[in-house]
């Protein structure tokens, strides 16, 4: 038996054709997305895990440099060695708006006082370029926070140590920050 197309066979032929076409145009738009988008994706966790890595090269320094100050330059403690400025960055009262855990990254760098003498690290390049120079878009900013100045029992034994790690490409800035709590191991504890 030979049957002949009608013009309503030829006609859905046409429609599901252009259904399967319609179907392969946006498989291929997506894939061209996907792959155009990786590269993007894959820089971006790039430049996190340099920041973070920014962040432990600063709190390798400091811990070197907290050391000494405890065996060479007499600190018993903490206390005197927070940083305070803008004031009530440690205190995380319901309206200070200045508590560094509600500042981005970027807006404690641009808060704090570089010059404060308590400041551990401010802004220290830890990559060096081709030439031997010092490669600023990297660096590392570390100090003290005290973290009983909102309240609780005052305690000199401890305090927190904030790492924050920069890696800049352009005018971007991609940052990382450790917080690690430090503490005064007494004598017979």
């Amino acid at each position: 038996m030979n049957r002949r197309k009608t013009g309503k066979d030829k006609g859905a032929t046409l429609i599901v054709l252009i259904i399967v076409i319609a179907f392969l145009l946006a498989v291929g738009i997506l894939v061209l997305y996907i792959t155009g988008t990786g590269p993007k994706v894959a820089g971006n966790i790039r430049l996190q895990e340099q920041a973070f890595n920014a962040a432990e090269a600063g709190f390798d320094n400091a811990w070197t440099l907290i050391e000494g100050s405890f065996v060479a330059a007499g600190w018993t403690n903490f206390e005197g060695h927070y940083i305070t400025t803008p004031l009530g960055i440690s205190d995380p009262g319901q309206t200070n708006p200045d508590y560094f855990r509600r500042l981005t990254d970027e807006e404690i760098l641009a808060a704090i006082n570089p010059g404060d003498p308590n400041m551990i690290f401010y802004k220290i390049p830890y990559v060096m370029t081709q030439s031997g120079t010092p490669d600023t878009r990297y660096t590392y900013t570390v100090f003290l926070i005290d973290d009983e100045a909102g309240g609780g029992d005052p305690d000199p034994f401890d305090a927190l140590l904030i790492c924050i790690g920069t890696v800049q490409t352009g005018s971007v800035i991609t940052t990382a920050r450790l917080e690690i709590e430090l503490a005064v191991q007494l004598p017979g504890t």
